[in-house]
């Protein structure tokens, strides 16, 4: 008997060059999918290529901006994943125009392939939010669902790994200054969630072990408020710095100013999101939304933290342990 092999699929991956892409791309080719990252300087991909066989991984020049260049990234895909977000915006790279117009751009080229989406959104996207982040990130969320009713939608917390840009980021600072910000006073609560996580949550989804037509919310198992995170940090780092209020009137005018910059350390709407906590909803819970319900068991802070933070040791992996 002749045996049949069978096509493996084709995924179609925006945003694949950033920190959650490439874990996605790795999860990915594990399951022996070929992955097509569409990104908008495909030379600057080459680090993603070993993560699958050769061949496996092709880099395609695409920009969410650019209809007809998504219209090409998604022909002939299997499925569609859109990972892209701004944590600030630049002249050309805008909030409306990645979140909400490129949202639609890809969910309707994903349509017009044939092809599932998975579309990541953020925990506290909500149309009425005063931030333009979470009011953008909403506005794409309705255009995938009204462009297709099926898509998978995940609202992550936090996301954290050895290349994340939050615990990285207190980490480094606290080399340098003597006092770390607690902005509005320390008390937002996070529910960081493991990168890796993530990426197999995606990686379900493409498999089709995800039901659609949801939003779910993804969360790790431990909730912290924004001053117990920057006491891992520096727990795990070995440091003794100051943990400063920032009232949030003062971190907002400072985040005008930092917004100014290039690569801006925090922007006053980074601010306004720090007002509202990042955790998964009780309605989640309840409705098997969440990251458990997908089979996923979350994986803790302390597994993971002190596997990439010991470079901000004082002498790094070398730094003496203490005895308690």
């Amino acid at each position: 008997m002749t045996e049949v092999l069978q096509t493996p699929k084709l995924v179609t991956v925006f945003g694949g060059t950033g920190f959650l892409g490439r874990h996605v791309v790795r999860a990915l080719t594990k399951r022996g999918c070929q992955v097509r990252v569409a990104c908008r300087r495909p030379n600057l991909a080459g680090h993603l290529q070993p993560l699958g066989n050769v061949g496996q991984v092709q880099p395609i020049q695409a920009n969410l901006r650019v209809r007809w260049s998504v219209d090409r990234a998604v022909q002939g895909a299997d499925h569609v994943v859109n990972l892209v977000g701004l944590l600030f915006e630049t002249r050309r790279q805008n909030f409306n125009a990645v979140h909400d117009f490129g949202a639609r751009a890809v969910a309707e080229a994903a349509r017009a392939a044939g092809a599932g989406l998975t579309h990541i959104s953020a925990i506290g996207a909500h149309p009425d939010s005063e931030s333009a982040y979470a009011r953008t990130k909403a506005a794409g969320e309705a255009a995938v669902r009204e462009t297709l009713p099926d898509a998978v939608i995940y609202r992550p917390s936090i996301v954290f790994g050895p290349e994340d840009g939050f615990f990285n980021k207190f980490a480094n600072m606290a080399r340098f200054l003597p006092a770390l910000p607690l902005i509005g006073g320390g008390e937002t609560r996070f529910q960081p969630v493991f990168v890796g996580d993530v990426a197999e949550a995606v990686a379900r989804s493409v498999d089709g072990q995800v039901p659609g037509g949801k939003v779910y919310e993804l969360g790790g198992p431990q909730e912290l408020t924004f001053r117990e995170c920057l006491e891992e940090v520096l727990k795990i780092t070995g440091r003794k710095r100051l943990l400063l209020t920032l009232p949030w009137g003062l971190a907002t005018l400072q985040g005008k100013i930092f917004g100014m910059l290039p690569n801006p350390l925090l922007t006053a709407d980074q601010v306004t999101l720090l007002k509202r906590d990042n955790v998964v909803s009780e309605a989640a819970g309840k409705e098997h939304r969440t990251l458990t319900d997908l089979g996923i068991q979350p994986t803790t802070l302390a597994a993971i933290l002190p596997g990439y933070l010991w470079r901000y040791r004082v002498a790094g992996q070398f730094t003496h342990k203490t005895q308690p």
